[in-house]
C-alpha cells in the first residue's frame, strides 16, 4: 500500500513540476499576490489632500498647520481666500478635508480660552471621511493640550461625537492604549490574511482538476488497470498538493516577516499543526470539486463559485457579526472563517492552543467529513 502511494506522489510531483508554467503559478504567484495584496488592502488613510483656510495667520494657527503636515496623514496642498473656494475644492474633489481658522485663534490660545476650529470633511466615502475626522480630532486634541487649551470644539458636531456631556468638568484624564497592533497599522491585519486566502486558492486548484485532469488526458484507463485502490489513489492525489501547501505557507510567512516586517509572536510549531487541521479541509472541498466536475473548466469554475463566497463571509473584509443572522450560521461551514482567527491570533497576539482549540476542533471536524464525503463519492471509474 505504501509503496503504491508513494509512486503515486511521485508521479504527481513530475507531472507538475515538468510544467515551467505551473511552477510559476505554485511559486510565483503567492508571493507576487501577497506583495501586491500587502500594499493594495490597507485602510490606512495616509496622506489626505488637504485645504487649509486660515484667516488669522498667526504664529498658532501656523503651529497647527505645520503639526497637521507633520502627523504624515494631512498633506496641505490648497491655502483658500474664501469659504466659496473651499466649497469648489471639495466639489472638484481636489481635497478630502478643509481647516478653517477663525480671526482671533491666536489670542485665544494665548489666553488660554475656549477656541473653534472648523472642520470640513467630504463624506462621499464616508468610511475614510471618519478615519480623517478621527485623525483630525486627534492631532487638535493633543495641540490643545499642549498650549494649555480646556477645550476646543470642532465643528462639525460628528467630530465632537459624544463628548458633549464632559465639556468643563476637569478630573478626567482617559488614555487609549493598543495591545497587539499598537501602530494600528492594517497591514498587520490584512498579510495574514492574505497568506491564509493564498493558501486556500492554490490548494483549491491544484486539487479540484487532480482526478478530472486524468480524465481529460486519457490516463484514467492506465490507472483503472493497476492494483491500486480508490483510497490510495485518492491519498496519492492529495498529499503532494498539502506538500505544495505546506511549502508555500512556510514561503509567503517568510516574506511576510522580512518583507513587510509583521511580527509573528506566537508557536512555528501551533502555526504548522493548524496549517495541517487547514489544509485537510481545503484539500477535501478541491477533492469534492473534482469528484463532481467532468472537465477542468468545470473544475475551475466550481473552485472559483466556492472561494469568492468564502472570502466573503469570512470575515476578512466585513465583520461577520455585521452580517444577517442566517449568514452568520452559513459561515460555520467556512474553514477560512476559523483559519483567519488562529494565523491571526498567532501572528499578532501570540496565543497557544488553550486559545486556539475551537477553531482547530472545528477545522478538524470540517476536514474530516469532507473528506469522508469525497471518499464516498470517489469511484474508480470514467463516468
Amino acid at each position: 500500500m505504501y509503496e503504491r502511494i508513494k509512486q503515486m506522489i511521485i508521479k504527481e510531483f513530475i507531472q507538475i513540476f515538468r510544467d515551467r508554467r505551473m511552477k510559476a503559478i505554485i511559486f510565483g504567484v503567492p508571493i507576487m499576490q501577497l506583495i501586491v495584496f500587502g500594499y493594495a488592502v490597507t485602510t490606512d488613510v495616509n496622506n489626505i489632500s488637504t485645504a487649509f483656510y486660515d484667516l488669522d495667520r498667526s504664529n498658532e494657527s501656523r503651529e497647527l498647520a505645520r503639526r497637521l503636515e507633520s502627523s504624515g496623514y494631512f498633506t496641505i496642498r490648497y491655502s483658500p481666500g474664501s469659504s466659496g473656494e473651499i466649497r469648489e475644492l471639495l466639489d472638484r474633489g481636489k481635497v478630502l478635508c478643509a481647516f478653517q481658522i477663525n480671526r482671533g485663534f491666536g489670542r485665544d490660545i494665548q489666553k488660554g480660552i475656549q477656541t473653534e476650529i472648523q472642520v470640513i470633511v467630504d463624506g462621499t466615502d464616508s468610511n475614510t471621511a471618519t478615519v480623517a475626522m478621527n485623525y483630525a480630532n486627534t492631532v487638535i486634541a493633543k495641540y490643545a493640550k499642549e498650549m494649555g487649551i480646556q477645550k476646543t470644539p470642532l465643528i462639525p458636531p460628528l467630530v465632537r461625537g459624544d463628548t458633549e456631556g464632559l465639556r468643563g468638568k476637569r478630573g478626567l484624564d482617559v488614555r487609549t492604549r493598543v495591545w497587539y497592533n499598537a501602530d494600528l497599522r492594517s497591514r498587520n491585519y490584512n498579510v495574514p490574511g492574505v497568506i491564509a486566502l493564498m493558501i486556500m486558492l492554490i490548494c483549491l486548484l491544484l486539487t479540484s482538476m487532480a482526478v478530472v485532469r486524468e480524465r481529460e488526458i486519457g490516463t484514467m484507463e492506465h490507472l483503472m488497470v493497476t492494483p491500486i485502490r480508490p483510497v490510495e489513489l485518492m491519498l496519492g492525489k492529495t498529499l503532494p498538493f498539502g506538500i505544495i501547501g505546506f511549502f508555500d505557507m512556510i514561503l509567503v510567512t517568510v516574506v511576510a516577516l522580512f518583507w513587510f516586517n509583521i511580527p509573528i509572536r506566537g508557536s512555528l510549531p501551533l502555526l504548522f499543526l493548524c496549517t495541517a487541521t487547514y489544509l485537510l479541509s481545503v484539500l477535501g472541498i478541491g477533492l469534492f470539486i473534482s469528484t463532481i466536475s467532468k472537465t477542468q473548466q468545470q473544475a475551475l469554475m466550481a473552485t472559483f463559485l466556492f472561494f469568492s463566497p468564502a472570502v466573503l463571509l469570512s470575515g476578512f473584509m466585513f465583520p461577520i457579526e455585521n452580517m444577517p443572522e442566517v449568514i452568520q450560521y452559513g459561515t460555520y461551514l467556512n474553514p477560512l472563517r476559523y483559519f483567519l482567527v488562529i494565523i491571526r491570533g498567532i501572528f499578532l497576539k501570540g496565543v497557544g492552543i488553550d486559545t486556539l482549540w475551537p477553531q482547530m476542533g472545528a477545522l478538524l471536524v470540517l476536514g474530516v467529513g469532507v473528506i469522508t464525503i469525497s471518499s464516498l463519492r470517489f469511484k474508480k471509474r470514467l463516468g
